[in-house]
């Protein structure tokens, strides 16, 4: 994102890689475009997008549109490193119940849930907020669950070379409550491990059990 373009908007975001904190700013030129697709879009579906109720609305979606997919702009690997800290502390660590919300990538509809975080440390550790920033980073785009459990993983696994991680989430999709098979209760969980993990089956318990998940 260009901070020095002047020609944006009241509102404005973008990400400062430098404090890793979402700042607001929405570029003119982007904005009124999209403004003016979901104006279309409104007319398209029967709507009159000029009665008082809708009028500012597609400015609004356009602006959320772009807050709701700034992960595109969001370097999850500078995030860890930016807090990458030697220390001789080799047993578990995890961060649970990170609050994650994310669009289906197939629908466009939101999905939400939680993300439970662990590795082991290999003579590395991260500042504990960097975990739900990286969580945030990869939930922020056009998503399925599966493939943002594994660029978690991924990434954590790429900066700090663990013994061993483990990526659990549990999320719950509108685009099957609100729409298609419409089944309310469910939710989906997905899971990637590797390391310790993997080649012992009790530190996954472990870490199943400390979450509240039956393995």
């Amino acid at each position: 994102m260009d901070k020095e373009n002047k020609d944006f908007l009241t509102d404005k975001y973008y990400y400062d890689e430098d404090s890793f904190q979402t700042v607001q700013f929405f570029p003119k030129d982007r904005t009124e475009r999209l403004a003016q697709l979901y104006k279309q879009i409104l007319s398209t579906i029967g709507e009159n997008p000029n009665r008082e109720g809708l009028v500012e609305t597609p400015m609004r979606v356009a602006k959320a549109m772009q807050f709701l997919t700034q992960g595109y702009f969001i370097d999850a690997e500078k995030i860890l490193d930016s807090a990458k800290f030697h220390e001789d502390y080799d047993d578990i660590v995890i961060v649970k119940d990170i609050e994650l919300y994310s669009m289906c990538e197939h629908h466009m509809i939101p999905f939400f849930g939680k993300a439970h975080v662990a590795y082991y440390p290999n003579g590395f550790v991260t500042g504990l907020s960097k975990i739900p920033r990286v969580v945030d980073a990869f939930a922020r785009r056009l998503q399925i669950q599966e493939r943002l459990t594994n660029q978690i993983h991924d990434t954590i696994s790429k900066v700090l070379n663990p013994k061993g991680v483990a990526i659990v989430i549990e999320a719950y999709h509108l685009c099957m409550m609100m729409r298609g098979v419409q089944k309310q209760n469910s939710y989906t969980v997905t899971i990637a491990t590797s390391g310790v993990f993997k080649s012992q089956p009790e530190k996954l318990t472990q870490f199943l059990d400390l979450i509240g998940i039956k393995n």
